[in-house]
C-alpha cells in the first residue's frame, strides 16, 4: 500500500492537536489542506482540480487554482445562502422580532406550576425556535432573559435552568442554519426537502428523548442539591427594542413560504430561499417605514442586513472555503480510498462509517468547542464516502451535523455553554455535569433512528 495516505494521517493527526490547542481553526485546515496537497503532488498526482476545471499547465499553480474554484463556488452558492439567513437573522434581532417570537412561544409557560413539566416545555419550545434563530449562542442569551425567570420563578435550580438552555440549540435543523444549508447542499437536496424527509424524522425522535432525558437528569441533581455556585453574571435585557407581539410572524414567515411554494405544497410555483428571505427582508423594512416613519432609523436597522453578512463571511464561509480545501488535500492524499477500503475490509458498511465519521466529528468539536468547524472539516468526505458504500450522502451527513452541535453542548470550552454558565452563575462545568446525559442519549439516538429509517 501506498505511503502517502498514511503521511498524510499523521499530517491530519498533527491538524487535530493544532486545533485542540485552540490554534486559528480557518489557518490550520488551509494550510493542512496545502501539506497534504504538496504531499500528493510529490508522489505524483496531478489530477485534484475538480471536474471541468483545466489545469492551469503547471501543477504547483493547480493548487491555488483548486482554492480559487472552492471559494468562488461557496461565496456564489452555498456560501451567500449561510450569508443571507444569517444577514436576515441579524435584521430580526435589531428590530425586535426575534425577541416578541421568543416572549410569544414563552408566555404560556407562565400559567403553569409543575416545575419539571415547565422545563421539558421550555426546552422543547426553545428547541422550536432553531428554525428561526439558529444561532445557538445567539438563541441561549435571548432564553436567559425569556425563559430563565420562569424557570427559577417555579422552583427549577438555576443549574437545571442552565443546562437546559446550553441544549436548546444543540440540534440545528434549520433550513437558515449553516450546517443545515452545508448538509442539504452537500447531500445535493433543496434545503426543505432535507427539512421534511431526512432532519425533522430524526429530530423529533431526539428531541422526545432529550426532553424525557432532562427531566430526570435535571430533578436528580436538583434533589441531590450539590452544586457549586459561583458569582452570577447580572442577565441583562437582550439588546432589542420592544416589539409588538404580531412582529414575532416575521421570523417565520420565509419558511412558511418556501414551505407553500415547494414540492411539498405547491409545485407550480418554486420559491428560492435567498429570495423568500430578501422578499421578507425588504418587506419588513416597509412595514418599519410605515410604523416609525423615520427613513434614517429604519435605513439604518437595515443595513445591519448586509453588516451580518460580511461577519458571517469572514467566520462561517470562509471556515467552510478552507475546510471543503482541507478536503480535497485528504482525497487527493488518498485518505478517503484508505477509509471506505477500510470500511469494506472490516465490514463496516454505510452503518458503520456513518458511526465513525460522526464520532469523528463529536470528538472534535467536544475537544475545540466548535462544531461548525468539525463539521464542516469532513462534510465534503460524505458524497464519496457513500458513493464507495453504494449508500446516500444524506444518510451520512444528517447524523454528521447533528453531533457537531449535540457534542457542543457537553464541551465545557463551548462558547455558548461558558456564556450560559457565567450568566446562572455555576462553572461550565456544572453545566456539563447537566448536560452530557441527555446529550449522549441524543448522540445515540440519533445514529440509531438514521441507521433505521435511511441506512
Amino acid at each position: 500500500m501506498s505511503l502517502m495516505p498514511w503521511l498524510s494521517i499523521l499530517v491530519l493527526c498533527y491538524c487535530g492537536y493544532l486545533l485542540i490547542q485552540r490554534k486559528q481553526t480557518h489557518m490550520v485546515l488551509l494550510f493542512t489542506g496545502l501539506v497534504m496537497l504538496v504531499i500528493a503532488i510529490l508522489f505524483g498526482v496531478t489530477n485534484f482540480l475538480p471536474k471541468g476545471v483545466k489545469t492551469s499547465g503547471l501543477v504547483w499553480f493547480d493548487i491555488f487554482d483548486l482554492l480559487r474554484t472552492i471559494s468562488t463556488k461557496q461565496v456564489a452558492g452555498t456560501g451567500f445562502l449561510i450569508m443571507t439567513a444569517g444577514g436576515f437573522a441579524g435584521y430580526m434581532d435589531r428590530i425586535g422580532a426575534a425577541k416578541s417570537l421568543v416572549n410569544v412561544c414563552i408566555n404560556p409557560l407562565r400559567k403553569l406550576s409543575q416545575p419539571y413539566v415547565v422545563l421539558v416545555l421550555g426546552y422543547l419550545i426553545g428547541h422550536s425556535l432553531v428554525t428561526v434563530i439558529p444561532s445557538a449562542a445567539g438563541l441561549a442569551m435571548l432564553l436567559l432573559v425569556a425563559l430563565f425567570p420562569i424557570l427559577r420563578g417555579v422552583g427549577v435550580s438555576a443549574a437545571a435552568a442552565g443546562a437546559v438552555i446550553a441544549t436548546t440549540g444543540s440540534i440545528g435543523f434549520a433550513p437558515t442554519a449553516g450546517t443545515a444549508n452545508l448538509a442539504a447542499k452537500t447531500a445535493g437536496l433543496d434545503p426543505i426537502i432535507y427539512l421534511v424527509q431526512y432532519q425533522l424524522p430524526v429530530a423529533l425522535c431526539v428531541l422526545a428523548a432529550v426532553a424525557v432525558t432532562h427531566y430526570f437528569v435535571q430533578k436528580y441533581y436538583d434533589n441531590k442539591n450539590d452544586d457549586n455556585y459561583v458569582e452570577m453574571q447580572e442577565l441583562k435585557p437582550v439588546d432589542a427594542p420592544d416589539a409588538p407581539a404580531w412582529y414575532a410572524l416575521f421570523p417565520i414567515l420565509p419558511i412558511f413560504l418556501m414551505i407553500i411554494f415547494s414540492k411539498l405544497v405547491y409545485s407550480g410555483i418554486k420559491l428560492n430561499t435567498i429570495s423568500a428571505l430578501l422578499m421578507v427582508w425588504m418587506f419588513v423594512v416597509v412595514i418599519e417605514l410605515i410604523r416609525h416613519r423615520d427613513m434614517k432609523k429604519v435605513f439604518g436597522d437595515a443595513i445591519i442586513f448586509y453588516k451580518k453578512m460580511g461577519a458571517l463571511f469572514a467566520s462561517i464561509v470562509a471556515l467552510i472555503i478552507c475546510a471543503e480545501f482541507f478536503a480535497a488535500g485528504l482525497k487527493a492524499t488518498g485518505v478517503v480510498s484508505l477509509l471506505i477500503d477500510s470500511a469494506q475490509g472490516l465490514g463496516l458498511g454505510m452503518g458503520g462509517m456513518t458511526a465513525v465519521l460522526t464520532s469523528i466529528v463529536g470528538a472534535v468539536t467536544f475537544l475545540t468547542g466548535s462544531g461548525v468547524g468539525a463539521y464542516s472539516s469532513f462534510a465534503a468526505l460524505a458524497p464519496d464516502v457513500a458513493a464507495g458504500l453504494g449508500g446516500q450522502a444524506a444518510a451520512i451527513v444528517t447524523p454528521m451535523q447533528f453531533a457537531s452541535g449535540i457534542l457542543r453542548a457537553m464541551s465545557p470550552v463551548a462558547g455558548v455553554v461558558i456564556a450560559v454558565a457565567g450568566a446562572v452563575g455555576v462553572s461550565p462545568r456544572g453545566i456539563v455535569r447537566r448536560t452530557c446525559i441527555p446529550m449522549g442519549v441524543a448522540f445515540v439516538v440519533t445514529l440509531v433512528v438514521n441507521w433505521i429509517l435511511f441506512i
